[in-house]
């Protein structure tokens, strides 16, 4: 028999528990994924849901979808790797690539994405396009919304209307959802959100369309893309990815989720198609 010394044993000992450490680690392993709160905490849990489940057979570790509060904490939790693949709006990926140096990358659009719009609605019958918001109370999104802020003031901001002089108030709503029933409610005169969110309440009627209707659709430009971190290794940067890319809708498995995500499929992205918001971000005094 083998014999080893005392100190050799502690060694072996060790590296036996550190390498049973190290198993038990990966084995227990998680990856968060999160979004921007742009709808409601229960709409945004809905959509993860499939999608979480797909990502964790492809990934073969334990996903989990982390909420957060507002856009900047998407922003903060990305940079800060307290997150490892986060949903962001054009604006959002704008700040957080700034906020980290150039450190995180955008892995792939919505094709939709690559022709985003945003949506102005009204209640008022007197109200038919962008110039007669003067005077009225307009809503917009988060701050930080491309589509439910950002973008909207630009397209404003060149037709001659300055958001901030022209209307009797701006109010922000949080979300696109929460823009459609401030308008609805008669909360404000008018509002600015996502176009799909707003097709969407269209679609299942949960908005009455002969009290609100759209008034104005802007010009298309890029907007939301799933970011990682570039600290993450390139492997499961192209796995992730490929992922992503693989999803179809002749799977019933790929319609839930592309039809969840308001996707005809997933494309490639890059930093790149971002530089017209980061544009339009600094501007209007945003960034």
């Amino acid at each position: 028999m083998l014999s080893l010394s005392p100190s050799r044993t502690f060694k072996s000992l060790l590296t036996c528990a550190l390498l049973a450490f190290g198993s038990l680690s990966h084995a227990q392993q998680i990856f968060r994924v999160t979004a921007i709160p742009d709808e409601s905490p229960t709409e945004l849990a809905r959509k993860a849901a499939p999608l979480v489940k797909y990502l964790e057979g492809k990934l073969a570790v334990k996903v989990e979808f982390t909420p957060v509060t507002d856009y900047a904490a998407s922003v903060e939790a990305l940079v800060n790797k307290k997150v490892d693949l986060a949903w962001f709006g054009g604006f959002t990926f704008v700040q957080a690539h700034v906020r980290s140096g150039g450190k995180v990358i955008p892995l792939v659009q919505r094709e939709e994405d690559e022709k985003f719009r945003s949506v102005f609605i009204t209640s008022d019958a007197a109200i038919n396009g962008l110039a007669d918001l003067k005077g009225k109370d307009v809503s917009f999104g988060s701050q930080s919304s491309t589509s439910g802020h950002l973008m909207p003031r630009s397209f404003l901001l060149q037709a001659g209307v300055d958001p901030d002089k022209a209307f009797r108030r701006v109010a922000y709503s949080g979300a696109h959802d929460a823009t459609i029933a401030a308008v609805a409610a008669g909360k404000v005169q008018a509002g600015a959100l996502n176009i799909s969110v707003w097709e969407k309440f269209v679609a299942d009627k949960k908005v009455d369309t002969t009290k609100v209707r759209a008034i104005y659709t802007s010009p298309a430009y890029y907007d939301y893309n799933w970011t990682v971190h570039a600290d993450m290794p390139v492997a499961l940067q192209t796995k992730l990815r490929e992922a992503f890319l693989a999803l179809n809708k002749s799977t019933p498995e790929g319609k839930e989720i592309l039809e969840l995500q308001r996707a005809t499929r997933f494309v490639p992205t890059k930093a790149d198609n971002y530089k017209g918001i980061e544009a339009a971000a600094r501007s209007a005094g945003l960034l």
